[in-house]
């Protein structure tokens, strides 16, 4: 149930309304935006929300329980508000997300009617849709710890403690197959395939301070490659500079060997699979049992 206002409620027993839809997002890098359906500027709390921004959403409804409510949002991209690159660089995922229902006439008048957070976005040349979820869905995530053969910390974290200056180098970009295929130099001292499920940042250039995944790293004759896991947001360039983190597979071999750091592996190697479960007690066994309790 909502609270309305007074005001707000006998502007909706008038018969006769000014309402609007207005959305607030707050990105994964601190930054607060806000859209409205209606043709002009709406302002409330210190924000101003955007009009003709081509923003809809599909019919908000709330259910009982604990059930996950979901529902869309669809707008157009804008290279001065959402806009291709921003998605692809991963700034939406996850962002949170108010909806609220406005007098625009009087914007005193309002009342949220959803909160959450974007869940999966998919764009195309000219528009984007959004998944929003409702806050239910954070009790669908693991918490805690899960027992598993492979360590469950991030390299260099608090909890793995390795220093990752230790395990990092810096390069520049030469050649540029696609925009997830380079050809660098810089880390010509490393062994081939050190830098692999490693991250690169780069430095300088059109995709600055963002950073993604590396797939492959490999060393050969022909010089230094490396293979990303996606494509970058904005295209990479000859001379572009960038730094690059060891990459850790999570086993414990590569812990001890790579990283000098097996006092710190947060896995379990030595946990019993479900070979140990299901696995029986051989004749020989049973025979060596007999003799020793004398049977």
């Amino acid at each position: 149930m909502k609270n309305l206002s007074a005001e707000l409620q006998t502007h909706l027993n008038s018969g006769a309304t000014t309402l609007c839809w207005c959305w607030k997002i707050v990105r994964n890098d601190g930054v607060v935006q806000g859209f409205t359906d209606h043709d002009t500027d709406v302002t409330f709390d210190g924000l101003t929300y955007e009009a003709a921004s081509g923003f809809t959403a599909s019919e908000v409804q709330s259910s009982l329980g604990l059930a996950v409510d979901n529902l869309t949002v669809t707008g157009a991209l804008n290279s001065a508000t959402i806009n291709e690159s921003d998605l692809a660089a991963g700034l939406y995922d996850d962002a949170s997300i108010e909806i609220w229902r406005v007098n625009w006439n009087a914007p005193e008048q309002r009342v949220l009617m959803r909160k959450g957070s974007l869940g999966e976005v998919q764009r195309g040349r000219t528009g984007f849709q959004a998944e929003v979820r409702g806050l239910a869905h954070i009790l669908n995530q693991p918490i805690g710890r899960a027992f598993g053969y492979s360590c469950d910390a991030d390299l260099g974290d608090a909890r793995c403690t390795v220093a990752l200056a230790a395990f990092t180098g810096t390069g520049i970009v030469i050649n540029v197959a696609d925009n997830r295929r380079l050809t660098v130099s810089g880390i010509e001292s490393f062994a081939d395939g050190w830098f692999t499920n490693g991250k690169l940042t780069f430095t300088s250039g059109a995709n600055e301070a963002r950073a993604m995944e590396v797939k492959r790293h490999g060393v050969s004759s022909l010089g230094v490659s490396l293979e990303l896991w996606q494509p970058m947001s904005e295209a990479i360039a000859a001379s572009d500079a960038f730094s690059i983190t060891a990459g850790c597979d999570k086993q414990f071999k590569t812990c001890k060997a790579k990283f000098d750091n097996a006092a710190n592996f947060r896995g379990f190697p030595y946990m019993p699979g479900n070979d140990a479960i299901v696995s029986v007690a051989s004749q020989s066994q049973a025979l060596d049992g007999g003799s020793r309790y004398g049977n």
